[in-house]
């Protein structure tokens, strides 16, 4: 940064940004203030909604296209459009709806994107934790709905890929490499479960994100991505490859030890936006978890997205009025000193 770029960055810090810069323990001295980048980041906005869905047997399509109305969706931006759901598939147990985005979520949003003009719906996923992914698809119940609503299911593990140079930068990965299906697509939709995680802290509609990435490529569950780091790879995927809406099952979600063995939480909501770090940012203070204490979160503020309250126009329910406290283990790092207060 040049000497008039950096006064220029210096001079948008509002005095509530210095003061949390320094009760944050940063150091003062010499006249010179260092603070974190995000504080010398242009300020950016977004919108998200929270929609109250007690159960899942309820009119889901109804709330998804109330809620992407109030987001400005309109048959005018989305005629003619081909949108790919991906949902968060990561294994399955008997009677446990809290570990896979719910089959009748999916529905929901399929109708919702058709009434709003899209001329196709597909759903595909990469599960990380298993190779057989039909054997996922089956076992959830999502076969079930796709297969009665003929709705097309992709595999992604297992299909060619293509490159494209790493814009987030924050790995060592050079590239990544994408499905080639998502070429013929105009809109990619993460439809994640709002859960804790064991390393990530949270893993919501960016953390989705590690399943577009073929297991062929990646392998399982996902290691080249473990090894290059989960924060930095969550930044990498979502810079690349620029999502367009995320919708959050947070009807039944998980607390504890997720993303699979931790335990179900009613939360009665649906959150959704354009913006994904908005929208995990969101969640989070609903499960009472700080979004600036997630590090892939802390690190995409006005970036990839705003993170802060005052950044997101809170649309449908109050966060207040829907925040239910999840269970963070202790003993999980990831999890030590996120609770949000």
């Amino acid at each position: 940064m040049d000497i008039q770029a950096d006064h220029q960055a210096t001079a948008g810090l509002t005095r509530r940004d210095v003061l949390r810069a320094a009760a944050a323990g940063l150091v003062i001295g010499t006249g010179l203030l260092v603070v974190p980048k995000r504080y010398f980041r242009l300020p950016q906005q977004a919108q998200t909604v929270v929609m109250k869905v007690a159960d899942y047997q309820l009119d889901m399509a109804d709330a998804l296209t109330r809620g992407m109305k109030e987001l400005g969706l309109s048959q005018t931006e989305l005629q003619g459009k081909r949108i790919l759901l991906k949902p968060n598939l990561v294994d399955t147990a008997s009677g446990a709806p809290h570990i896979n985005t719910h089959p009748l979520v999916l529905r929901g949003a399929i109708e919702a994107f058709l009434r709003l003009g899209a001329a196709s719906v597909m759903v595909a996923e990469g599960p990380a934790h298993r190779r057989d992914t039909l054997a996922i698809y089956e076992e959830s119940g999502l076969a079930d709905v796709l297969t009665e609503d003929r709705i097309k299911f992709h595999d992604l593990n297992y299909l060619t890929g293509y490159e494209l140079p790493n814009a987030g930068r924050q790995s060592t990965m050079k590239t990544l490499t994408f499905p080639g299906l998502f070429q013929e697509v105009d809109w990619i939709v993460s439809v994640a479960k709002m859960k804790t995680h064991h390393w990530a802290g949270a893993t919501l509609s960016m953390k989705n994100l590690f399943g577009v990435l073929p297991g062929i490529y990646y392998g399982w569950p996902k290691n080249v991505l473990h090894q290059v780091g989960i924060g930095n790879s969550i930044l990498d995927i979502t810079a690349t490859l620029k999502p367009h809406f995320a919708i959050v099952d947070g009807i039944i979600g998980m607390e504890g030890d997720g993303p699979i063995m931790g335990s179900p939480k009613q939360v009665g909501v649906l959150v959704m936006g354009r913006n994904l770090p908005a929208v995990d940012a969101t969640c989070c203070r609903i499960m009472g978890i700080d979004p600036y204490k997630v590090s892939y979160l802390e690190q995409a503020d006005n970036w990839l997205g705003p993170i802060g309250d005052g950044s997101i126009e809170q649309r449908g329910e109050t966060i207040a009025s829907v925040q239910t406290n999840f269970e963070l283990i202790d003993t999980i790092p990831a999890q030590q000193g996120i609770r949000l207060t």
